[in-house]
């Protein structure tokens, strides 16, 4: 099997929730040299907006401003994703391919109260550390060699869960906004009242804010970050 090798897979459940979630800092690593890949367990046919075939064609338009690849595009049904063992292996498969340093997915717990969980995002979550686990496994029937991913950090956290840390991803938000924009089904969308951009610029301000920066997207990390110098984590609060 051919190696495409990535320094870090970002990995959702529909077809605008690595932008959503994750774009600025995928933004920033295209610009510091490292190479990104896209992974989309659904087509989205459930959105309100557009079509499977619009939505892959926003997902292309949306990558390249990202400046990173879409990897792999499943169609694991929108509103009916499930962590099953075929699903872990697909994955699996992926990740032995594209021997990602580090895999960013949404937080695999259901939160609750007016913004719970969506199902979807928690068991893309859920299935993506278990295909991360076989993917490691000499034995696991999955094409390709074993891979162990370094880290996995998770993005689209529940109300009452804060982030570990947060990304600064001010340099990049017109970009991100761009980014965003490029899902125009969903975010520029007359038919909807709601305004999804202004939104989600208010969510990334908000974690800007805990972390002393103007744009930021915030994730949370299971284990203990190392920290080699403790002095790079004394930043400047000139934003």
């Amino acid at each position: 099997m051919a190696k495409e090798t990535y320094d870090l897979l970002s990995i959702g459940a529909h077809p605008d929730d690595i932008e959503v979630g994750t774009g600025g800092v995928l933004i920033d690593l295209n610009k510091r040299g490292h190479r990104c890949g896209l992974v989309i367990m659904t087509q989205g046919e459930m959105g309100t907006g557009g079509t499977p075939e619009i939505r892959q064609q926003e997902v292309a338009d949306a990558a390249e401003i990202l400046g990173a690849d879409v990897v792999r595009t499943f169609d694991w049904g929108d509103t009916k994703l499930e962590d099953n063992y075929q699903h872990r292996l697909a994955l699996a498969e992926v990740i032995r391919r594209t021997r990602p340093r580090i895999i960013l997915c949404p937080y695999p717990h259901v939160g609750h109260g007016r913004r719970q969980s969506h199902p979807d995002h928690v068991a893309s979550g859920i299935i993506t550390i278990n295909a991360t686990s076989l993917a490691a496994l000499k034995k696991a029937d999955v094409s390709g060699e074993p891979h162990l991913v370094d880290r996995i950090f998770h993005y689209f956290l529940p109300p009452q869960v804060s982030p570990n840390f947060v990304v600064d991803i001010t340099p990049h938000f017109d970009q991100w906004i761009e980014a965003l924009s490029a899902h125009k089904s969903q975010f520029l969308n007359p038919a909807k009242s709601k305004d999804y951009i202004e939104h989600l610029t208010a969510m990334s301000r908000s974690f800007g804010s805990m972390a002393r920066c103007h744009y930021g997207q915030g994730f949370t990390a299971v284990e203990p970050v190392l920290v080699g110098d403790i002095m790079t984590l004394a930043v400047s609060d000139d934003h």
